[in-house]
């Protein structure tokens, strides 16, 4: 695709997954829902496809394969096949609604491990689109004490609940026709373990 500018390729690449994930959804709930098909039996499939994928990429170049050692790759390894199976349990449990709207909960739980565990600090743009309460935060959210640095942002008073993504995902849920604990207790795990994945 020489002939296609980089932005292009881009946007060619970010259509085609989107389409894609949008297909990959619909064919799972309509295998569920029309033909019972087993969750540990799609979850197997799923696998399988992903090694062939792998296999594929690797083969054509794509990129490098790396020896490690079992317990360096094992939290990965687990992190995946819990995001496989608990995303996959949430969707069998729940309208693809739910679903899609329990996904969007991800960035939210990756920016707060992220700040939790790792001290790192996001743009007030970025975190006006999670839940804050109206509370005085100092050094921009930043961890730890010490003198301030220069890129550190001011203290902020949010004196306005922002609370888009968790609200939206919350009403949507609370007010499903087809609301179910175990559904949610799948989709909270899935969205648990796809963050951790993706940190």
């Amino acid at each position: 695709m020489g002939w296609m500018p980089a932005q292009g390729r881009l946007a060619a690449g970010l259509l085609v997954n989107l389409a894609a994930s949008i297909c990959i959804v619909f064919l799972n709930k309509w295998l569920y829902v029309r033909l019972g098909f087993p969750n540990l039996s799609l979850t197997l499939v799923h696998f399988a496809i992903t090694w062939l994928g792998l296999y594929l990429c690797q083969a054509l170049g794509a990129f490098a394969p790396k020896s490690l050692r079992a317990a360096q790759v094992l939290p990965l390894a687990l992190s995946f096949c819990g995001f496989v199976v608990f995303t996959n349990l949430s969707l069998q449990s729940n309208t693809i609604g739910t679903y899609q709207l329990a996904k969007a909960m991800t960035t939210p739980v990756i920016v707060l491990i992220q700040s939790l565990a790792y001290g790192k600090s996001f743009p007030l743009r970025i975190k006006l689109t999670l839940v804050r309460a109206g509370e005085e935060r100092g050094g921009g959210g930043r961890a730890g004490p010490g003198p301030r640095r220069a890129n550190d942002a001011a203290p902020q008073r949010l004196s306005v609940p922002q609370v888009p993504i968790t609200l939206g995902v919350f009403l949507n849920s609370y007010y499903d026709v087809k609301f179910n604990v175990l559904g949610t207790v799948f989709a909270t795990l899935g969205v648990l373990v796809t963050s951790l994945y993706q940190v």
